[in-house]
């Protein structure tokens, strides 16, 4: 489900120790729990299924060229591509590893899919890198998850 979402491209080995995961691109993040295991064919960096329900979570670095110029929100809208008849439920600034960010919640439909999805993503620039975040599930189940999701961002560190 997450896979369809992300139109980024690459794929690198993952490195995870202990429950870390070390990107080559010079962070780190802990999975949020067993409940929750990597998806080794995923175009993100790192790409999580829970393994009870129908929910996904994602990071992503694009660390390429020059540092990014546009701000995080402008950002955050590509990884909307793909998500149909969206509405926003929440949108606004807050902070990852003493960072300023962008943060949305939308529902909608992923492309070719009657279900709808309630996706969270966040964005965060550094002088070198550009790290989008991103949580989708079902809106019935969104909630149930959502916890996990956040420890996962509350761990994002640089190397």
């Amino acid at each position: 489900m997450l896979s369809a979402v992300l139109l980024v491209s690459g794929c690198a080995v993952k490195r995870i120790d202990n429950g870390v995961y070390h990107s080559s691109k010079g962070y780190r993040v802990a999975i949020p729990g067993d409940e929750w295991a990597p998806f080794d064919e995923s175009p993100a960096d790192l790409e999580l299924r829970h393994r009870a329900s129908p929910a996904g979570m994602a990071i992503h670095a694009v660390c390429e060229g020059r540092a990014p110029r546009r701000a995080p929100d402008v950002l955050a809208r590509q990884l909307l591509i793909g998500l149909r008849d969206r509405a926003v439920v929440e949108r606004g600034s807050t902070e990852i590893a003493g960072r300023p960010a962008f943060r949305a919640v939308l529902d909608g439909r992923l492309d070719g899919s009657t279900t709808r999805v309630r996706m969270e993503t966040l964005v965060v620039t550094d002088g070198r890198c550009v790290y989008d975040f991103m949580y989708v599930a079902p809106v019935a189940t969104f909630d149930a998850t959502r916890a996990d999701f956040t420890r996962f961002v509350e761990t994002f560190r640089t190397e």
